[in-house]
């Protein structure tokens, strides 16, 4: 991985910092992202998309140990963690027990809490960088397709949009979600 930040990568992390949303290439898509411990960038993100903050949000990381301190790990058991952890870092998202401290602005209605370990470079040179996991929603307002180039994420979002540049990761579909203690598919990759 290249350890030299460009432009795109600094002025997107100094926005994190400040408590922007940004939108950043993922395995399928460009996700809008902020960071998951500020309520006030949640709120901006929910606000952009349209969303109900009780549906709930998705937290991408550069590895496990980014998500540890939002999820109950003790209730995962050695199966449901190896079946995780067999998939990742990949486009697969798990749903998962939220730690009991998790904030609501991310688990919604739910005691759960969705979780990837993305396999996207720049993903996982951002919150490497960051040094946590970054909310992730598709970048896209309401009544638009997801967009797949940061042209498209400027056309929806304004010029002034941070947008860390690059290439999605190819695939055609959003990740797939399942539930971790069922093994439950909640939604087709």
């Amino acid at each position: 991985m290249n350890n030299v930040l460009t432009e795109s990568a600094i002025l997107c992390l100094e926005g994190l910092h400040k408590g922007a949303v940004i939108a950043y290439p993922t395995e399928a898509v460009f996700g809008l992202g902020c960071d998951p411990d500020s309520e006030s960038a949640v709120a901006q993100l929910l606000h952009l998309k349209k969303r109900p903050v009780e549906k709930g949000l998705i937290l991408i990381a550069a590895d496990y140990h980014q998500l540890q301190p939002y999820i109950d790990d003790a209730q995962l058991s050695l199966a449901q963690k190896e079946r995780m952890f067999a998939s990742w870092p990949g486009p697969v998202t798990w749903v998962v027990p939220a730690n009991p401290h998790t904030p609501a602005w991310l688990t919604g209605r739910f005691e759960s809490l969705a979780i990837r370990v993305s396999d996207h470079p720049l993903v996982q040179q951002i919150c490497q960088d960051f040094g946590k996991p970054l909310v992730s929603t598709s970048a896209n307002l309401s009544g638009y397709p997801p967009c797949r180039t940061a042209a498209e994420v400027s056309e929806q979002f304004g010029t002034n949009f941070p947008v860390l540049l690059g290439e999605t990761g190819g695939r055609l579909n959003p990740s797939e979600i399942r539930d971790v203690l069922t093994g439950e598919l909640i939604r087709h990759g």
